[in-house]
């Protein structure tokens, strides 16, 4: 009995391990002012209708969804701020302005 109990245990961890994702997003600015960003899941899952944030001096300017193809765009803000992208339940993403690619 405690074999099967252990070896309950052992299946239980390796399922939820196999269910286990990332999250990720690339940003890029775009020739006419605009910032791309695509998101989805280290899995090949969506991230249509997850929310995107802009953040600047501690305060969100911007609150979006990724549409169905997972992309966002926004105009790029002046100054230095943060893409948020939060997928929930620890899914949660941030790429300052200085790293996004150009």
């Amino acid at each position: 009995m405690k074999k099967l109990v252990t070896l309950s245990a052992v299946i239980a961890c390796l399922v939820s391990f196999a269910h286990a994702h990332t999250a990720l997003m690339s940003c890029m600015e775009n020739a006419d002012g605009m910032i791309g960003c695509e998101a989805g899941y280290s899995d090949g899952s969506s991230a249509t209708g997850i929310a995107l944030k802009v953040v600047q001096n501690g305060k969100v300017i911007l609150e979006s969804k990724f549409d169905q193809n997972s992309e966002a765009s926004f105009q790029k803000p002046q100054g230095e701020y943060t893409v948020i992208f939060d997928g929930g339940d620890g899914h949660a993403l941030s790429i300052p302005s200085r790293s996004i690619l150009k």
